[in-house]
């Protein structure tokens, strides 16, 4: 691996501002109004309870800049401002408290090392008033054989009751005491245990060369290692073994192999162990459906199915507090269903839903140290969230905070689930948002293929099916087949592989948006990102004469470039096997059919996309362009996969609008 060590303690500086300024609530009616308000990013991203439940921080924005905000829960004051990141230099994945007073945050990069792209990420501690900030992550020294790029996760919040310590992974790439220790050489994911006040540090788990991962019991127990191989070349093998102590043991025993190349391979997953029934919590195969089991974790290796559905798989588990506690599990159907296993949060969350405005979705985001208090989220199709905080002493429920502030007072609209029937017969699942007060007639409409492909779309609020649908779009989002959540079965042979029967379901959506008559068929388009913006091209290659315009936002265009793009990392094995071999990498790739193409087409690409390189758009513009047909190309650089920037998400939607527009022969605003 090449790149360059660096500290991202330089990415942070103490915030002297106020709070980000929020445009005026007034509910706009120009596109471009809408697209700032609908691509603006979320005032809260990410949100955490103090131990005992007197403060609140959160991850806030700033323009384009991130930042931390604390807010009093005694006082109840405003937010208050300590730390700012700045967008250029780096971006907050989460903040949680390690004590009363403290804050661990992890903050990530992506550097372009000649061509390369290198994520990297580094741990940070800070005061809840902003001050001594400092860098968890023990970087390797100048003397250092290799380039750190893992900067640690933590695996436990409450490590024998010392408010403050953690464990924290360490990537021993090379010995970082070379000058006093001649010969050492271990290396691997190891386990330290820090004062995120003082930076002590001791070793907890001594580094294993092939380990990739670890689980704690939530009270300072290290209960199961995960280890991957490497081949000759380096890179990493096709499977991962995994292994548990005993309660009190310090050997390791076999658990389970999860094969990595193939969907529904089978194999437990571990996720979350339950040290009170002593078991470990993870996914396995159920006849075609993925369910959740448990294994003892005595010796005995008992196992037990512990919720399965016929019809969907489960593919969440549900924990809360500071030892992730096990508390559910969660699955999709037309809306996502929480299933409790303890009987005072089934009871409260039923409760909850009903007593909130608009009966939403309720989901438990944290807990204080007694789970006295629970922070709420609260959500639905119309709601894009708010956040409070429930007193179960008291029974009493406050509203804390917006997701996005930004969309207070504009409608948005209802997303319902309905089913249409593809080529073959088979019906589909799908998702139909109609502009809030039209006929659901005769409208311009989308069809909105999800990214993955192993993914799969659901119920609830989408920022950008929203935007469309507030411009006056019926936008339709299937779960096609490819699709996750439904079975191997549904799942097929993935998105690339069985591309035809995918992008088949794909452009039978569009049909059945045309027969139903919620579609005018001239004002018919398309549009996705990720691997829906792959499927929103390759739909072109299937019938050319079906979408009148494109637009493809970080899409997969070429399959063997894509297949290329890996072979600096060492997952290039799974990544191989995942796109395959054979006529469907010509067949399923856009860039080489691009004289197919009738509709013109608008694509969007950050330049630091580790997920789909910026060349796959570069290459299909080249090929429209050589096979004279209408593209736009609009790159973002510096932005990544997800495009995390308001400006960039604004220019995104407004420009989309007005292409889409002009395709339909609509009025400009």
């Amino acid at each position: 691996m090449r790149g360059k060590l660096f500290g991202l303690v330089a990415l942070v500086s103490l915030m002297g501002a106020g709070q980000a300024q929020i445009p005026a609530k007034a509910p706009p009616s120009r596109g471009a109004e809408l697209a700032a308000r609908f691509g603006a990013l979320e005032s809260v991203s990410q949100i955490s309870l103090a131990p005992d439940a007197r403060k609140l921080a959160y991850i806030g924005q700033s323009g384009e800049d991130q930042v931390i905000y604390i807010v009093d829960m005694v006082a109840w004051g405003q937010p208050k401002p300590i730390v700012k990141i700045d967008a250029s230099t780096g971006h907050l994945s989460w903040c949680r408290w390690s004590s009363n007073t403290r804050l661990v945050c992890q903050a990530r990069t992506i550097h372009d090392d000649v061509g390369v792209l290198l994520g990297f990420s580094r741990l940070l501690a800070v005061d809840s008033d902003g001050q001594h900030l400092i860098k968890l992550t023990k970087d390797t020294n100048s003397n250092s054989h290799g380039v750190l790029q893992d900067g640690g996760d933590v695996l436990d919040w409450d490590v024998a009751d010392k408010p403050g310590q953690v464990l924290m992974t360490r990537d021993y790439i090379a010995d970082d005491q070379i000058g006093s220790r001649v010969g050492s050489s271990e290396t691997g994911l190891g386990i330290d245990l820090v004062d995120t006040a003082t930076l002590k540090r001791g070793r907890y788990e001594s580094p294993d060369r092939q380990a990739v991962d670890y689980i704690s019991d939530g009270h300072g127990n290290v209960r199961i290692k995960a280890t991957q191989g490497s081949n000759a070349t380096g890179y990493a093998s096709n499977k991962l073994n995994y292994y548990y102590r005993r309660t009190g043991s310090k050997n390791w025993q076999s658990l389970s192999t999860v094969g990595l190349t193939d969907q529904g391979s089978g194999g437990f997953s571990p996720v979350a162990v339950d040290p009170a029934r002593n078991v470990v919590y993870g996914f396995d195969l159920e006849k075609d459906k993925t369910a959740l089991f448990s294994i003892a974790l005595d010796g005995s290796n008992k196992r037990e199915l512990v919720l399965a559905r016929s019809d969907v798989d489960i593919d969440q588990l549900v924990t809360i507090g500071r030892n992730n506690r096990v508390v559910g599990a969660s699955y999709a159907t037309e809306r996502r269903t929480i299933e409790y296993f303890d009987p005072e949060l089934k009871a409260l969350s039923a409760a909850l839903g009903k007593a909130l405005p608009g009966k939403p979705n309720v989901d438990i985001i944290d807990a204080s140290q007694d789970e006295n208090k629970l922070l709420l989220l609260a959500w639905s199709d119309t709601n894009p969230g708010i956040f409070y905080l429930f007193d179960k002493t008291t029974n009493h429920v406050d509203e804390l905070l917006p997701v996005r502030e930004q969309l207070d007072n504009i409608p948005l609209a209802t997303v319902k689930a309905v089913s249409y029937t593809a080529a073959d017969g088979t019906a589909i699942p799908a998702y139909l948002t109609l502009p809030p007060g039209s006929t659901g007639k005769g409208l311009p409409a989308i069809v909105m293929p999800h990214g993955g492909p192993g993914a799969r779309d659901e119920w609830g609020f989408d920022w950008l099916a929203q935007f469309f649908a507030a411009r006056g779009y019926a936008v339709l989002q299937p779960n096609f087949r490819g699709s996750t959540g439904y079975g191997n079965a549904w799942y097929q042979q993935n998105g690339f592989k069985s591309w035809r029967v995918a992008i088949g379901d794909v452009n039978d959506a569009g049909r059945w948006l045309v027969s139903s008559g919620i579609a005018a068929p001239d004002k018919l388009g398309i549009v996705g990102w990720s691997y829906g913006g792959y499927a929103a091209l390759q739909s072109s290659v299937l019938d050319p004469d079906l979408f009148k315009a494109i637009v493809a936002i970080a899409p997969v265009t070429d399959l063997d470039r894509l297949r290329q793009e890996s072979m600096d990392y060492v997952n290039f094995p799974q990544v191989d096997a995942f796109i395959g071999r054979g006529p469907h990498i010509h067949d399923g790739s856009p860039a080489q059919n691009a004289e197919r193409f009738k509709a013109p087409v608008l694509l969007f690409h950050g330049t630091l996309d580790q997920n789909v390189g910026v060349g796959e758009s570069r290459l299909m513009e080249s090929k429209l362009r050589g096979a004279g047909k209408q593209v736009t190309f609009i790159e973002f650089k510096g932005l990544d996969h997800q495009l995390q920037s308001p400006a960039a998400r604004t220019q995104l939607l407004r420009d989309s609008d007005a292409f889409l527009r002009k395709a339909f022969g609509l009025p400009a605003d």
